[in-house]
């Protein structure tokens, strides 16, 4: 039995980020910040950046990078931030964006989904696949910690 090699375009996560900081979350300025370092924690290069505040607080903006685009809609009141990680080829790691980010606006838990987008089979009919999780962020800091507290007695 031979194994079909296919070929992709892009991935793409689609995240939902719960009990973020609403100070960071709100902030024009730190949220411009946050997803630059995300860009960069992902190997890919920033070509252009736009933010801004919409009513009441909100932050949406977009860091346009080499490899596609990192973008975020917060609501601070809620604690919410929605981001949308889109990137091609094989020289960045989305995946180091998203736990960038998500860990800096200190989000509790995330739920994720990452689209492999653009899969050939080699007839030029393209096609995506999905995969969903959640990732606790503050519990497993915390764990960390104590494990590191208990290792180092």
């Amino acid at each position: 039995m031979s194994e079909k090699i296919f070929k992709t375009i892009g991935r793409h996560y689609i995240v939902e980020a719960s009990s973020c900081d609403p100070e960071i979350i709100g902030s024009v300025e730190k949220v411009q910040q946050i997803l630059v370092r995300a860009a960069e924690a992902a190997g890919a290069q920033v070509w252009a950046i736009s933010f801004s505040r919409f009513p009441p607080n909100g932050v949406s903006g977009v860091v346009v990078i080499s490899a596609s685009h990192i973008s975020t809609h917060t609501w601070p009141e809620n604690g919410y931030a929605a981001l949308d990680i889109y990137t091609c080829g094989s020289d960045v790691d989305p995946e180091k964006a998203v736990f960038y980010a998500v860990e800096a606006f200190g989000a509790s838990t995330s739920h994720i989904t990452e689209i492999t987008r653009g899969i050939d089979e080699g007839d030029a009919a393209y096609f995506h696949s999905f995969v969903t999780w959640e990732e606790n962020f503050r519990k497993s800091r915390e764990a960390e910690r104590r494990k590191e507290r208990t290792n180092g007695l």
